[in-house]
C-alpha cells in the first residue's frame, strides 16, 4: 500500500494577465515564478513537500486583487507573491495584512504600498521615490530641467509627478502636467511646442495612449529635438518595439538590472528565454527572485504564515540580480530589499532589440 503523498505548500501568485492590466508584464512575472518553483521542486521542495503556485489574474483591478487574496487565503496559501501594478498591489497588500497573510511584492514600486507600517509585507522592487529621483538626476545631467508629463489620473502617476517636481525644483527645474486622455494629440503637441519643455515623460498606460502619443510627437517637426521618456518602464517589453519600431527607440526608462549580469542571472535568463520564446524582462527575474526568497523563508522558518512574516530581517538569498536581504528604511511601511540594482536604459533606434545603458544609480 503506497504512502499518502504530503500536501503541497501553496503560494498564491498575483499578476495582471488580462486587460486593462499590462499582460506582457504579467506573463513574464508568472514565468519567473514558475521557473523558480520548478527549481525548488527539483531540490526537494519544502521539507519534502511539493511547492505549488496558485496563480490569479488581477487585471490591474484593486477589487479583483482583493478578491484574489481572499480566495487564496481560503485555499490555504502560506504566502503571496507577485503583482506588477501599484494600485492592485496596494489593495492586495492591505487585504493580505488584514488576513495575516505574508506578501512579498515583486514589481510594484509606489512608496505607500500600505497605509500603515506592517511586518507582513515586503518588497523586492525599489521604491518609486528612489527610482524616479535617479531618473530626475539623469534628466538634469542631460540638460533637461524643463519637463512636461503626459499623465492620466492615478495615485501612481500622481506620486511620480510629485517626486519629479520636488527633485527638479531645487535645480531650477519645472514640471508641466498635460492630460494624456485627449481624443486628439494635436492640442497636446501644440502645448508642447509653445511651452518650452525639452522633455516629455509618458505617465500613461500601454499600449494606449502611450503608443499613439509617441507616434504623434515623433511626426511633429516642431518637436524634433524633444526627448521622450518613460520612467515607468513601458519600453522594457518586446511589445513596445513591435508596435513602434524605430519610433520606440531613444526613449529612456527605468530598468532594475545590474550593469553586468550575475552568473545566476545569466543562467536564469537563458532558461526564461527558452520558456518565453523571447528575451526575459527584468520583471521575469523579479518573479524568479520572489519565489526563491519565499522558498528559503519556508525552508528555514517553516511553512507557516506567522513564521514567514517574522523572517524578513533574517532571510538572505542569492538572487538573479544580487544578494537579497531586507531592511526597514526610515519612513517605509514595509520591509524592503536594500539594494535592488537600478539603471536608466533605452532602445537603440537603429536596432530596437538592443538596449543601451545611459545611467546607473
Amino acid at each position: 500500500m503506497s504512502a499518502t503523498p504530503p500536501p503541497p505548500v501553496r503560494i498564491g501568485v498575483l499578476a495582471p494577465l488580462s486587460r486593462p492590466g499590462w499582460t506582457e508584464a504579467g506573463r513574464h512575472l508568472v514565468a519567473g515564478c514558475e521557473l523558480a518553483a520548478e527549481e525548488v521542486g527539483a531540490t526537494g521542495g519544502i521539507a519534502g513537500r511539493p511547492l505549488a503556485l496558485v496563480v490569479r489574474d488581477t487585471a490591474a483591478d484593486p477589487r479583483r486583487a482583493e478578491a484574489a487574496v481572499d480566495e487564496l487565503a481560503g485555499l490555504g496559501a502560506v504566502a503571496l507573491a507577485g503583482e506588477y501594478h501599484s494600485v492592485a498591489a496596494r489593495a492586495a497588500a492591505a487585504r493580505a495584512d488584514a488576513l495575516g497573510l505574508p506578501f512579498l511584492c515583486s514589481s510594484a514600486v509606489i512608496d505607500a504600498l500600505t497605509d500603515r507600517p506592517t511586518d507582513r509585507i515586503a518588497r523586492l522592487a525599489p521604491p518609486q521615490s528612489r527610482g524616479w529621483r535617479a531618473y530626475a538626476d539623469f534628466l538634469l545631467a542631460a540638460g533637461h530641467a524643463r519637463v512636461a508629463v503626459a499623465t492620466e489620473p492615478s495615485a501612481y502617476w500622481a506620486a511620480g509627478t510629485g517626486i519629479l517636481r520636488a527633485h527638479l525644483a531645487p535645480h531650477g527645474g519645472t514640471v508641466t502636467e498635460l492630460d494624456a486622455r485627449t481624443p486628439s494629440f494635436g492640442a497636446l503637441c501644440d502645448a508642447l511646442a509653445a511651452g518650452g519643455a525639452t522633455a516629455l515623460l509618458l505617465l500613461t498606460g500601454f499600449p494606449d495612449p502611450a503608443v499613439p502619443l509617441v507616434r504623434a510627437v515623433r511626426r511633429d517637426p516642431r518637436l524634433a529635438d524633444l526627448l521622450i521618456g518613460a520612467p515607468a518602464g513601458q519600453p522594457e517589453f518586446a511589445g513596445w518595439a513591435e508596435l513602434l519600431g524605430g519610433d520606440g527607440g531613444a526613449i529612456p526608462f527605468l530598468r532594475y538590472l545590474p550593469a553586468d549580469p550575475t552568473p545566476l542571472g545569466a543562467q536564469v535568463a537563458a532558461a526564461l528565454r527558452e520558456r518565453l520564446g523571447a528575451a526575459p524582462s527584468f520583471v521575469a527575474l523579479e518573479g524568479h527572485d520572489t519565489v526563491t526568497v519565499l522558498a528559503e523563508a519556508l525552508r528555514s522558518h517553516g511553512p507557516d504564515r506567522e513564521a514567514v512574516a517574522a523572517c524578513w530581517p533574517h532571510v538572505v538569498v542569492e538572487g538573479t540580480r544580487g544578494k537579497i536581504r531586507f531592511t526597514r528604511p526610515e519612513g517605509s511601511p514595509v520591509w524592503q530589499w536594500a539594494g535592488p540594482p537600478l539603471q536608466v536604459t533605452d532602445r537603440d533606434p537603429a536596432d530596437p532589440t538592443r538596449f543601451r545603458t545611459l545611467h546607473t544609480a
